[in-house]
C-alpha cells in the first residue's frame, strides 16, 4: 500500500481493494454495491467513493471492537 496520506484527497482504487479483503467482490459486499460497479471505478478515486470506503472500513473497526469487547464476557458466562 502506498505511504501517502489520505487527506489529500487521492485514494488509489488498489488500496480500497486491499484495505475492503483483496477483492473486488470483497470490496462490492463491503459498501454495499455490485462487483460490476466496483469494476469500473477510475484508479484514483473520486471523494464521494474514498469516503463510502472509509466508512466502510469504520464500521468494520467498530464491528471487530465491539466484538473484541464483549469476548471476555462471554467467556466468564461459559
Amino acid at each position: 500500500m502506498r505511504q501517502e496520506l489520505w487527506f489529500n484527497g487521492r485514494m488509489h482504487k488498489s488500496d480500497a481493494i486491499e484495505l475492503l479483503g483483496g477483492t473486488v467482490a470483497a470490496v462490492a459486499n463491503s459498501i454495499g454495491t455490485t462487483y460490476q460497479a466496483v469494476s469500473k471505478w477510475p484508479d484514483v478515486l473520486p471523494p464521494r467513493i474514498a469516503d463510502r470506503v472509509q466508512a466502510a472500513l469504520y464500521r468494520r473497526t467498530l464491528a471487530e471492537a465491539a466484538h473484541a469487547a464483549a469476548a471476555p464476557g462471554e467467556a466468564e458466562t461459559l
